[in-house]
């Protein structure tokens, strides 16, 4: 068991192109968005098509209030992730009101967590990873920890995952709490959105 890690730079190219090449539509945008987000998989499967386009856009863009914490987060959506959106949407005509992420199974009105936890399970099966060594969480860490990594931001990431509390983010990342305290007395919240316009597409763009 324990923290699930977040994939790398490479890894992340890796699965992308494989879902391109495979024109794996839906699961390209689930897991572009699973990216861009860093949703919890309980949020990432209840999206509903007006939480990320209008019309016939995606916008830029997304707030969405976490069912964890009760509290609304914000994320950015990089620049090749609306087309792929885009392309699902209208690919299974999806009306505004609907989730974006439908299920195929009877009953249920959009992809569980679980069938997310499985479709996980195979993407990172796909690059050769250890399914066991991952899961949905890793998702949710990898543009956080390309963004702490390059910036050393702790009160930004704290912001970018919607956590309330500060130690929440540390034990997140891994780093010591001695650490991150001293480095969050150095950084300000007001820096947070410069960093992720700076840094939303840094894992499209390397």
């Amino acid at each position: 068991m324990g923290q699930k890690p977040p994939l790398k730079l490479k890894e992340v190219w890796e699965i992308r192109i494989r879902l391109q090449l495979g024109k794996c539509l839906r699961e390209l945008a689930l897991f572009n968005l699973a990216i861009d987000s860093k949703l919890r998989g309980c949020d990432l499967v209840k999206l509903k098509v007006r939480d990320v386009a209008h019309g016939d856009q995606v916008t830029k863009r997304a707030m969405v209030m976490q069912q964890k914490t009760h509290q609304p987060v914000q994320f950015e959506i990089s620049e090749s992730t609306p087309t792929s959106v885009m392309d699902w949407i209208k690919n299974a005509r999806l009306k505004s009101e609907d989730f974006l992420f439908p299920s195929r199974i009877h009953g249920s009105p959009h992809i569980t967590t679980r069938q997310y936890a499985r479709i996980v399970e195979k993407w990172v099966a796909s690059i050769g990873l250890n399914p066991t060594d991952y899961g949905t969480h890793s998702f949710r860490r990898t543009k956080a920890s390309l963004i702490f990594r390059r910036t050393k931001n702790l009160r930004a990431v704290q912001l970018l995952l919607g956590h309330t509390k500060l130690e929440s983010t540390v034990r997140y990342l891994g780093i010591e709490v001695d650490d991150a305290l001293e480095m969050a007395e150095h950084r300000k919240f007001n820096c947070f959105r410069t960093v992720n316009d700076r840094y939303s597409a840094t894992i499209y763009t390397m």
